[in-house]
């Protein structure tokens, strides 16, 4: 059986190894063919432009240099080739600037976004909170009274967005009996559930509590489900709905997006988009300009409130202090995670990073005004190595495309890279020179 598919992979997947290499590498790209899913509509009101790059940038990105994790030299092309890559799309000033698809992939194909799903949720909740429907202080409890029996009992929507409550959660991946493979039995996608779904609210409702809300940050999908049902409950509207009216029809995508659930109606918030990447770059892309997208009439037409990026991007103490005791710290130091985005510093200032298991990333650098997005189908669900390297492809591709020498230029403490203190993005513009 061949890793990169064909008819005897295409009738061996299953929900029970959809997640499983080397399974995939084709099921990434056609999870609706597999497991129950939404349609996430991108409305009739045309898509955002994405045009080629209308003046010559330099020639070969993927022979970009780098120095890898382990502290070999490399290439971008190097580190796309050992990392599993599906495809990626790479914007610059809103242009494509590259692309490429792998022969399971194709410009209009959905792909599995995992965890850059909570992003997305996260972008659903800014709007609802700029409408006065949703408020970061109010207890969860007052949405989703259910969860009073559990330990998201006295958490504070706040709590969720930062992934600071303190309901126990395991998320360790390659640990059978950890929580969030627990999680995927409710979900029916592993046979030690039957194969039959218990429902994803029913399970937030067993979870309990180990330490006091807000004292630490700890990466947990749990509570992104929280999130997302909270959401629909502020709403009255269901998750695939309110992506599709507040997030992706606003922002122009071209395509409709696929969102799991979990057969019995629910959501799965924590990673059940399925999109494009053209579309993930538009979305990219619409974070890098401060919430806006294109518009053919005003010229731009908001999406998400500026407030809610700028204060994601502008670090504070307790943040920090929580994310550095944390086991996120030595992979990421320096970064913060705030509204289900993460941030790190980088090659040419602070990153903003969508991240999914199984090697799913888009890459938001101010300072470049670039955006890239890599699909993956890594064998394993986390790896380090591939994570940094990845990075640090992107970092080089965003040097390289600004014109701007290795390190490019220090950034200034409390200052957020390429952001106005209204919250509006710096203007476009082009950069001076090539290759440095």
């Amino acid at each position: 059986m061949s890793a990169e598919g064909g008819p005897a992979l295409e009738t061996a997947v299953t929900a029970g190894n959809w997640q499983d290499p080397p399974y995939n590498r084709w099921a990434y790209w056609h999870v609706s063919e597999i497991l129950p899913t939404y349609r996430v509509s991108r409305g009739t009101a045309g898509s955002g432009d994405l045009r080629m790059a209308g003046e010559p940038w330099p020639a070969d990105l993927l022979g970009v240099g780098l120095t890898r994790t382990d502290g070999s030299p490399g290439t971008v092309e190097d580190v796309f080739a050992d990392t599993f890559t599906d495809a990626y799309v790479v914007l610059h000033d809103g242009e494509i600037a590259a692309e490429w698809y792998g022969p399971q992939g194709a410009q209009r194909l959905p792909h599995a976004l995992m965890s850059v799903s909570k992003s997305v949720v996260s972008c659903v909740a800014a709007v609802l909170i700029d409408r006065g429907q949703l408020g970061t202080d109010r207890l969860i409890t007052h949405y989703v009274p259910e969860l009073a029996v559990s330990g998201y009992a006295g958490a504070l929507v706040r709590h969720v967005l930062d992934m600071r409550s303190g309901v126990r959660f395991v998320e360790e991946y390659a640990n059978p009996r950890s929580d969030v493979r627990v999680l995927d039995e409710w979900l029916g996608w592993l046979p030690e559930g039957g194969g039959e779904s218990r429902g994803l609210y029913q399970y937030l409702t067993t979870l309990q509590a180990e330490a006091r809300h807000g004292s630490r940050f700890l990466y947990r999908s749990a509570e992104s489900d929280v999130l997302g049902w909270v959401c629909e409950r502020a709403a009255g509207v269901p998750m695939a709905e309110l992506i599709s009216a507040l997030v992706w029809a606003p922002m122009g995508a071209e395509c409709d997006a696929d969102l799991l659930h979990d057969g019995v109606g629910t959501a799965v918030h924590d990673g059940g988009l399925c999109a494009t990447a053209r579309d993930v770059a538009r979305f990219g892309q619409m974070l890098l300009d401060g919430g806006t997208t294109p518009d053919p009439v005003t010229g731009t037409r908001r999406v998400i409130p500026a407030r809610w990026l700028r204060d994601a991007w502008a670090v504070d103490a307790e943040a920090r202090t929580t994310f550095a005791a944390s086991p996120a710290e030595p992979v990421f130091p320096g970064g913060w995670y705030r509204n289900q985005f993460w941030f790190v510093p980088g090659g040419y200032g602070d990153v903003l990073l969508c991240l999914g298991i199984h090697g799913q990333m888009v890459h938001v650098s101010r300072r470049t005004r670039t955006v890239c997005v890599k699909f993956s189908s890594w064998p394993v669900a986390q790896n380090p190595a591939y994570l940094l390297d990845t990075i640090r492809a992107f970092d080089a591709i965003g040097g390289a495309l600004a014109g701007m020498p290795p390190g490019g230029r220090p950034r200034l403490a409390g200052v957020v890279s390429g952001l106005r203190r209204s919250g509006d993005s710096v203007p476009r513009r082009r950069p001076v020179g090539g290759l440095a």
